[in-house]
């Protein structure tokens, strides 16, 4: 006969108290409110410790300020990373473990747009290092965050870890002038199905947020016209602009135990965009991705 207990499941906790993240590209320009930066400080907000990185020390240093400002000055440190190199990435993870004595939490959010051109054109050397930047610096990270994360004790709810990879909308549909980005961020939405599935048995979950056209510091810092800013308004279902905040919730709410059921799951963050193509989602990432989508 089952008792109360067994028919009652535990319920989850929006809580990342005693959690431990690591955030890549933490860094925003100036104030501007990033994926990365808006990421760290949610999930500080939830009472998690953050570890920002960033290749760009002074940017990680502003978003740790930030979070110092509102929730202590025990809660985050900054750290200068290149995350395409194998060392700096273990020394991140390394620096996280000898700080706050565990890691919970990763979000590989670095990236960028890459070179222009198809294949016809693309310059070769530019094409590598953009799969480095997008693709690689994500498997390291993961490469050194797995077995941290693996020390953990195995929580009935939340497991042992949350690993969550920024990819982008543009993985997910066509018509980009762009060879390098649509690829890398595809590479990223199947290398976290293939994650999710290597690392479940350890209690790990492993899930993917795809930004669309967000009005991001990356976007608007080199100059945005109105009339492409308004286009891009234009082509969601919903008619609204997103900002990085959009993309920090859906990496809080995957890392946070309230999705202790999901793992694998590709997550559009674009106010229903791909969800309607003939809205015109591809000519909008056509026209407007030579000056970058969200970006990470």
């Amino acid at each position: 006969m089952s008792t109360q207990d067994e028919t009652i499941p535990p319920r989850p906790s929006r809580s990342l108290a005693g959690r431990v993240a690591i955030v890549t590209g933490a860094g925003s320009r100036s104030n501007g409110i990033g994926n990365g930066r808006a990421a760290a400080i949610l999930l500080a907000e939830a009472g998690a410790q953050v570890v920002c990185l960033d290749v760009n020390l002074e940017w990680a240093e502003v978003t740790v300020s930030m979070i110092a400002k509102e929730f202590g000055d025990d809660k985050a440190l900054a750290l200068r990373t290149n995350v395409t190199k194998e060392e700096e990435c273990k020394a991140a993870v390394d620096t996280a473990l000898e700080k706050f004595g565990r890691l919970d939490i990763l979000v590989n959010n670095v990236g960028v747009g890459g070179p222009d051109g198809t294949a016809v054109d693309v310059d070769v050397k530019q094409w590598a290092r953009g799969l480095e930047i997008n693709v690689t610096s994500m498997m390291l990270m993961t490469k050194f965050a797995v077995p941290a994360m693996e020390k953990n004790e195995r929580h009935p709810i939340a497991g042992r870890g949350s690993i969550v990879n920024i990819a982008s909308v543009a993985g997910l549909v066509g018509g980009t002038p762009i060879l390098l980005y649509p690829t890398s961020k595809g590479a990223v939405i199947q290398m976290t199905r293939a994650m999710a599935s290597h690392h479940a048995p350890s209690g790990i979950r492993v899930n993917c947020v795809c930004p669309g056209m967000l009005y991001t510091p990356m976007i608007y810092a080199p100059g945005l016209p109105p009339h492409i800013r308004e286009a891009r308004r234009n082509r969601s279902l919903l008619k609204t602009e997103g900002n990085g905040w959009d993309t920090g919730c859906a990496v809080r709410f995957l890392a946070s135990d309230e999705a202790r059921w999901l793992t694998g799951v590709i997550l559009p963050v674009d106010a229903g965009a791909t969800a309607a193509p003939a809205n015109g989602m591809s000519e909008g990432m056509s026209s407007t991705l030579a000056g970058g989508v969200e970006e990470s």
